[in-house]
């Protein structure tokens, strides 16, 4: 084996990197050689145009639009949801009273961990359905029902998530709804990945604060977030990456997939848009190469500043 490890390696990873390399690099590779031609993808006939689509997507006003959207999504899934998985989890894990097995999680901490993680069983497009019927505009919505029943909304007059209402903070309060929904459906699988790391850090730790007299507060800012920042690294990084996605949230919720009135556009809807509605498929390709780009550069510079020296306990 000492010797002959080489073929032995290479003979186990010659067919998954060759399946790899067709079905995953090769459209990659493919999808920027169209990013150079004028293709309309519904033809064999392509005209190289060289770099005239990525010069276009400066001066596309859709394109701008989207990106801010998506620098929206950028921004607020990623903090949301780690604050909210972290508030969880350490309430469940140790959150409870201090009794003479040490210290432990809230009351049915067990329970709550299914009930939160629960979201995650279902398909993001199942969960954006489940959603749209709740935003549903007329009585028969969830929202909509509760508040006319409580006489808070005039039954004539019903509150529209979907329509193009008043910005919230300069912000289409459309992205503000598709938020609320992906920070519900991801901060459950958070919860449950910050939990795993939070018991593997020795409770001693957690009585010896209790015991130099820090309350819940400090024990939390003090001892474990220090401890989770290379797990709350790696989340961020996973949730940068379905905030520049958010393509079935946007597609099925929203009016024209990306309304209404390009209110709540992405790249992916544009690069949708452009594609299967322009049949611009060479300009589609464009975008979605330098979107792949923009999202290595971020994942790299991401954890470029969070690494350190890691923490011993």
């Amino acid at each position: 084996m000492r010797h002959g490890v080489a073929r032995f390696v290479t003979g186990f990873l010659a067919l998954p990197v060759a399946l790899y390399l067709f079905y995953v690099v090769w459209p990659f590779a493919q999808a920027a050689g169209y990013s150079l031609t004028d293709w309309g993808g519904y033809s064999d006939s392509q005209r190289f145009v060289g770099l005239d689509n990525y010069v276009r997507l400066f001066s596309d006003e859709l394109i701008r639009k989207a990106f801010w959207h998506n620098v929206f999504f950028l921004v607020t899934v990623p903090l949301f949801t780690i604050a909210l998985a972290l508030f969880l989890a350490f309430l469940l894990n140790v959150g409870g009273r201090e009794d003479r097995a040490g210290i432990r999680g809230v009351f049915g901490s067990s329970l709550y961990k299914v009930i939160f993680f629960f979201p995650q069983v279902l398909s993001l497009v199942v969960i954006a359905v489940m959603w749209q019927q709740i935003y549903r505009t007329d009585q028969q919505g969830l929202i909509n029902g509760l508040l006319i029943k409580v006489g808070l909304v005039d039954p004539q007059n019903p509150i529209a998530f979907t329509a193009d209402p008043e910005p919230f903070l300069g912000i289409p309060a459309v992205l503000w709804w598709l938020l609320l929904i992906a920070v519900w459906s991801g901060a459950g699988f958070y919860m449950v990945l910050f939990s795993a790391a939070m018991q593997s850090i020795p409770k001693d730790i957690y009585e010896a604060a209790i015991l130099d007299g820090a309350g819940r507060f400090h024990t939390f800012f003090r001892v474990t977030l220090p401890l989770l920042r290379d797990t709350i690294s790696v989340a961020w990084v996973y949730l940068g990456f379905i905030a520049l996605d958010m393509y079935a949230l946007v597609f099925v919720m929203t009016p024209s997939q990306g309304g209404p009135n390009h209110a709540s556009e992405i790249f992916a809807s544009v690069i949708q848009f452009n594609a299967f509605q322009k049949g611009q498929f060479g300009y589609a390709c464009a975008i979605a190469v330098a979107l792949a780009i923009f999202t290595i550069l971020l994942a790299a510079l991401q954890l470029r500043i969070t690494r350190r020296d890691r923490i011993e306990y």
